[in-house]
């Protein structure tokens, strides 16, 4: 496939991408949005990126194409998934949170959000997005966004054009939604799964997880309880303990790993989760934890599923929601991912199919640095 590049959307790329867009007007339309996303200065807001469109009718057309048409972003997302499999050959999928800071409360899924890393509320949108990702470069290819209670009322849910079919949901359920969402992309072959999400459920997204026989890796907190596999570790009892206590204080199974960008100290400790009345069994997780070489402080905490892992190699994804952030930060804002500000549901969704196309195509000369 020839590269597109931010001048000229390749015809090629965009007939792979818009496939699923039945009539030739909507297919241009996208690829035309797609360019002002690229090359637009400044905010990418709908109004923005319409002006490029010749005449009042074409702009406001275009306004239509995106909060008002009956086109489905799904396929398109589907299609963009498999084309970034086959160009950048990722490690993992990433499925991480972004909060987008928004004044007022007009916008689509604007609510007060509590941060863990600052300590406070904020106002603002939380999407969940799906990322395929590697050492080098994080694309993404899905995404969700949280709609508390607020947003399926009368008159809102009418205004705002939320679907039947959608429900309020908390950062949980997102979670699992973009996961199923990335499983349902079909020809994507099933690489590990990373989640980091503060405040979710890690134990519940662990088990969850592995009950569709997805490899993974689920961040959790230190404050978490868990129970030690006594039948791997008999001598050290079943009592619940967090798992910052159980990481700091085993440390006759730390040992020395390189994960491929410098030593430390990790260990693998087999772990269950906390008993639960409907529970019908114990999950049998990995605590994977890190400290520097020095010991005095310990890193990210992570549950896995695997029986038996490699450090090494478990420790390089846990670096890949970094690679995300940056990339959000260096390449997705650059395209307008947090620019929407209408208060159409279908409008949001089809701005951040369309944006994540545009991060896709700015970080396409990435894809000759992985030898392909």
């Amino acid at each position: 496939m020839t590269p597109p590049s931010s001048q000229r959307f390749c015809d090629e790329f965009a007939a792979l991408l818009f496939a699923s867009l039945r009539r030739r007007e909507q297919r241009h339309k996208a690829q035309q949005y797609v360019c002002g996303l690229l090359v637009l200065p400044g905010r990418k807001t709908l109004r923005n990126v319409a002006a490029q469109f010749e005449g009042a009718a074409a702009r406001q057309s275009v306004h239509h194409f995106i909060t008002e048409s009956s086109w489905d972003w799904m396929p398109v997302r589907h299609a963009l998934a498999r084309c970034v499999h086959e160009a950048f050959d990722p490690q993992a999928w990433v499925i991480r949170p972004t909060m987008i800071p928004k004044a007022g409360s007009h916008t689509i899924g604007v609510d007060e959000h509590y941060l863990p890393q600052l300590g406070q509320a904020v106002s603002g949108q939380q999407a969940v997005g799906a990322w395929l990702a590697s050492s080098r470069c994080a694309l993404p290819v899905g995404w969700r966004l949280v709609l508390s209670e607020r947003w399926m009322r009368t008159p809102l849910r009418q205004r705002s054009s939320i679907p039947s079919g959608a429900a309020a949901s908390t950062l949980d359920e997102c979670v699992r939604g973009v996961v199923a969402d990335t499983v349902a992309a079909g020809e994507v072959p099933r690489v590990p799964v990373v989640v980091d999400a503060q405040l979710a459920d890690a134990v519940g997204l662990a088990r969850h997880l592995g009950s569709l026989g997805l490899p993974f890796l689920v961040r959790v907190d230190p404050d978490e309880h868990l129970r030690l596999d006594t039948r791997k570790l008999p001598m050290y009892g079943g009592r619940e303990r967090t798992a910052g206590e159980l990481a700091t204080n085993l440390t006759r199974l730390w040992r020395a790993v390189d994960p491929g960008d410098g030593p430390t100290l990790a260990a693998a400790i087999p772990v269950v989760g906390p008993r639960r009345p409907s529970s019908h069994g114990d999950t049998k997780l990995l605590l994977v934890g890190e400290w520097p070489r020095d010991g005095r402080s310990g890193g990210r905490l992570w549950l896995t599923g695997s029986p038996a892992v490699s450090l090494a190699p478990v420790l390089a994804l846990t670096r890949l929601p970094d690679v995300v952030a940056r990339d959000f930060d260096t390449i997705s804002e650059g395209v307008g991912m947090r620019d929407f500000a209408g208060r159409s549901f279908p409008g949001w969704h089809r701005h951040v199919t369309l944006a994540s196309v545009a991060h896709c195509i700015a970080a396409w000369p990435m894809r000759t640095a992985v030898g392909l």
